[in-house]
């Protein structure tokens, strides 16, 4: 069974996790136009860096490009866990458990700025579970508020990680205003250089308009199909599982990983929250909840010991997947 084969730490699943990719992406090839114009960047770096090299794929190499995209965001943040222990066993279930959830909708499978900026996710997430452990850390505070200002430039949203940082010196580190402080600065220097790069190009009315979605309306409407919402049922129930085998373990783990899970619950809550600053919800910007849901979600599944149950509540998101794709 799929399950029992990722809960071993093997390359040959790396084919596997391929071959399953292909798997769950076929039915978006069904649904494809005839032609499809991919947003890659947000208007901040798009009308500096243009657009006509992605333009020229075709759909269905779109979809090939965002499944080889999400299979290396899959495996890097396999290698992050693995690396720190959070599961307390080697395994290929992240891996898995990201591509599965990064199938789940059809707007999922295309290239969007939510997908590039999931690597930009991975990298600060390797960064901020290694805080625990340093000594002096505003040099890689300062790092992680410039990785924060170029997701906000790949996609605006992701500005609200930015309180990640902060909500992660809380968790994992005694008071200290440097730490603080250094985010700020490595924020501020992204966009003071990108202020200068439009003001030389006499471009700089621009830049005001980057800060836009600051001034919006909450958003009162919700691009999604009722069936998006079916599809969910079969992860809220793996959620709840996973709170059930977290409840009987978490005091019996090490204090950085009780501290790691409360950073992913805040990662996963700022992700769902940022969608204020859209025009409207849509199934794409949920892209972002993947890394945090993924490694819950691998965590029920490493723990659990009714094998009947694992599979088959792997199975039936599977299932669901594959249905609202075809149907």
């Amino acid at each position: 069974m799929i399950i029992s084969q990722f809960r071993k730490f093997t390359p040959i699943n790396i084919v596997l996790l391929i071959l399953i990719g292909f798997f769950l992406c076929f039915g978006v090839f069904i649904h494809l136009p005839e032609s499809l114009t991919p947003i890659l960047f947000e208007p901040a770096l798009g009308n500096l860096l243009g657009k006509d090299g992605i333009n020229t794929l075709s759909p269905q190499m779109n979809v090939l490009v965002t499944l080889g995209l999400t299979i290396i965001q899959a495996t890097i943040l396999n290698r992050i866990i693995g690396h720190f222990n959070l599961l307390g066993k080697p395994s290929f279930l992240v891996a898995l458990m990201y591509l599965t959830l990064a199938s789940l909708f059809l707007p999922f499978l295309v290239i969007s700025p939510t997908l590039i900026c999931n690597f930009i996710s991975v990298w600060m997430l390797s960064k901020l579970l290694s805080l625990y452990r340093q000594q002096d850390i505003k040099a890689l505070m300062f790092d992680l508020g410039m990785i924060v200002a170029i997701g906000s430039l790949i996609y605006f949203p992701f500005i609200i990680m930015f309180l990640l940082l902060w909500i992660s010196l809380i968790i994992f580190r005694p008071f200290n205003w440097r730490e603080w402080i250094s985010p700020l600065l490595g924020f501020a220097t992204i966009y003071f250089i990108l202020a200068v790069i439009y003001l030389w190009l006499g471009r700089f009315k621009d830049f005001y308009s980057i800060w836009l979605p600051l001034t919006k309306t909450f958003p009162t409407t919700v691009t999604m199909e009722i069936h998006d919402y079916f599809v969910l049922i079969p992860i809220l129930f793996n959620l709840i599982l996973f709170l059930i085998i977290l409840k009987d373990n978490f005091f019996k783990s090490v204090v950085h990983i009780r501290k790691s899970f409360q950073l992913l619950f805040f990662m996963l809550l700022l992700a769902v929250g940022s969608f204020y600053w859209n025009k409207q919800i849509t199934e794409t910007h949920f892209l972002l909840c993947a890394p945090p849901l993924a490694i819950y979600m691998a965590y029920y599944f490493t723990h659990a010991k009714k094998k009947w149950l694992f599979e088959s509540v792997y199975a039936i998101i599977i299932l669901t997947i594959l249905y609202f794709q075809f149907f």
